[in-house]
């Protein structure tokens, strides 16, 4: 395995400048803070030349290893911090056999290696956190037993706070380093469960990144997917992949402006995924999210990946055959258990209410009940304004619906949004409550 996992010139630059200068070893051992030996040891060391640092590490890797974890233990400098680490970083380097002797040193010490590395992750210097992140994650994705919780999650909160951060740097080192752990299942499950990690992701796809910034994050989701718990929830999160590209960034039109086939080959391998593991879960929020014919443009291309060409018509072949063997009401369904709603023509079919409005009073009135939830949770006008309008034509075609409807809670918030901000959204929970208040002439 390479242990050159992370490639950032702002790091490089910074640990060539830190090699060169002066660290006060001498008043670190004046003051009490280091012994002889280990000043001794650190000297040998301190500003050489590569080679000379080599053979030493060469024949006395271990040493160094474990004199290295507990500077970092016992110094709080800023600058001295950020030399150790480039001297940790510098050893592991293009040395993956080295690597053993960092888990090795928690035989001296139960904190090795992981506390004083995720200690420094508090750290408000830049360079100090992001090659305390750079060193931790190639411990993580090298080692060969399972991962625990207090590992993971100090790691993976400061990997949310750097995506979320303005520095590209620190975006950057932490889209990379989530690259290089999320191939471990405990990884994909933890993350998964971090929504500011998640969140963060989508963010950066929501503000058009360049190419390859597009393909590392998509290529994070991609290994999300592998998960099937994460391919059947991946719908229901506000922060998911369908979700983002259906509002922010459709996915024809970002995989269409992407120059590099390597991020067409990420976004349609994860939606591979996403079908294969979970398709109840996922094809119907696809059919409404538009991505049969995206998926048919997408065939008519030529590539020069393979990868991409079995992808896109597996996809094509999955969609159509769900697609074909659609209703119209198995179309509203499908768009209803998606929760996306949009103004497609049965919505404002009369006649497609007058035959399926009862049709939501089926198993328990499930999908009425997801017609009310989407009033409550959703935040989109559109979504808000279709749902008021289904309720409205509901209770036009059903008269005694509207009991079921006042039980269910769906009146009061019916009425509640004819004081909304949007005006498309009044308009039709007032045209709703009207039908809720009228009485039939029979009844008079």
């Amino acid at each position: 395995m390479s242990t050159s996992i992370v490639s950032n010139a702002y790091l490089d630059e910074n640990s060539a400048k830190i090699r060169a200068k002066p660290v006060p070893w001498e008043a670190y051992h004046r003051n009490g803070h280091i012994d002889q030996e280990e000043l001794n040891l650190i000297k040998k060391v301190d500003r050489q030349p590569k080679a000379k640092t080599e053979a030493l590490l060469l024949a006395q890797g271990e040493i160094y290893i474990q004199l290295y974890l507990s500077l970092l233990k016992k110094v709080q400098r800023v600058d001295t911090q950020s030399c150790i680490l480039v001297l940790i970083m510098d050893a592991i380097t293009d040395h993956a056999e080295r690597i053993p002797f960092v888990f090795k040193a928690s035989v001296s010490d139960p904190e090795f290696p992981y506390g004083p590395l995720l200690r420094i992750l508090d750290s408000q210097d830049e360079f100090v956190q992001l090659k305390g992140i750079q060193i931790l994650t190639i411990l993580l994705s090298s080692e060969s037993t399972p991962l625990q919780l207090q590992q993971l999650q100090p790691f993976l909160n400061c990997l949310a706070l750097c995506v979320t951060n303005p520095s590209p740097n620190k975006r950057d080192v932490a889209v990379q380093c989530l690259e290089a752990i999320l191939p471990r299942t405990e990884c994909r499950k933890a993350a998964w469960a971090n929504s500011s990690l998640i969140a963060g992701l989508v963010d950066i796809l929501r503000h058009n990144p360049g190419p390859q910034m597009s393909y590392q994050v998509g290529f994070c989701l991609w290994l999300l997917t592998f998960e099937q718990e994460i391919a059947e929830e991946i719908n229901n999160n506000p922060f998911t992949y369908l979700q983002t590209f259906r509002h922010y960034t459709p996915p024809h039109r970002w995989a269409q402006a992407a120059v590099k086939e390597k991020v067409i080959r990420v976004i349609v391998a994860t939606f591979r995924n996403l079908v294969s593991k979970a398709p109840a879960a996922n094809l119907p929020a696809m059919l409404v999210a538009q991505l049969l014919p995206f998926v048919k443009n997408l065939c008519a291309r030529k590539w020069t990946d393979e990868d991409i060409i079995e992808d896109v018509q597996f996809l094509r072949d999955e969609l159509n055959a769900r697609f074909e063997s659609l209703t119209t009401y198995d179309e509203y369904s499908s768009e209803l258990t998606s929760g996306h709603l949009s103004w497609s023509p049965v919505h404002e079919s009369d006649l497609f209410w007058k035959e399926n409005a009862m049709k939501l009073n089926d198993k328990d009135y499930e999908q009425l009940k997801i017609l009310i939830k989407l009033l409550n949770e959703s935040n989109d006008p559109t979504v808000l304004a279709v749902a008021a309008h289904d309720l409205g034509q509901y209770v036009k075609h059903y008269e005694r619906g509207k009991k079921i409807l006042t039980d269910l809670g769906g009146k009061t918030r019916v009425m509640e949004l004819m004081s909304h901000d949007n005006p498309d959204v009044r308009y039709q929970a007032l045209i709703s409550v009207q039908r809720l208040v009228s009485h039939p002439w029979a009844a008079v």
